[in-house]
């Protein structure tokens, strides 16, 4: 599945790793079963690290942690289920955390501004999401009402000159 960060893309340098399998030297993304049965060997490791999350399984479990983690893959089962929206807007706004925050799964071009909003920096595509219509979908709301993870002013705030 083609990864776009920046409007580009990208290569993933993150292997997926099963449950079961060993974990190779480079960086990988392990469930977060996995992560917290191996808690202190995963994050001994010298390489990048990354947590992958199922849409019922939420980033408060990663807690403190989730601050060594370079990647944290949110999960949509389905197009209509907006829990990632939520758990990327908390890793940003109540966990602090800087690393990437990766979508994967079924979402929808329309979703992407918003995800974009809320926090995600990578996004596992399909074939028809382009990053020139991955662009043209970013570039869709000029101005937003409510205030996001992604600091941009709400029209209240143009408004008022703030």
């Amino acid at each position: 599945m083609p990864l776009i960060k920046h409007g580009a893309l990208a290569e993933n340098l993150f292997a997926d790793v099963a449950d079961s399998a060993p974990l190779p030297d480079e960086p990988a993304i392990v469930s977060l079963a996995r992560f917290l049965a191996e808690r202190e060997t995963l994050l001994a490791r010298n390489a990048p690290l990354g947590v992958r999350l199922k849409s019922e399984e939420s980033p408060a479990a990663l807690g403190e942690d989730a601050a060594r983690l370079s990647l944290i893959v949110l999960e949509f089962a389905k197009f209509r289920d907006g829990r990632a929206f939520s758990w990327a807007r908390m890793l940003r706004t109540r966990l602090g955390f800087r690393g990437e925050i990766r979508a994967a799964g079924d979402f929808l071009t329309d979703q992407l501004a918003f995800m974009h909003r809320v926090g995600f920096d990578g996004f596992e595509v399909s074939e028809k999401i382009t990053p020139e219509a991955f662009r043209r979908a970013l570039g869709e709301m000029r101005f937003v009402y409510q205030p996001s993870a992604d600091g941009k002013k709400t029209i209240r705030e143009l408004r008022a000159g703030s």
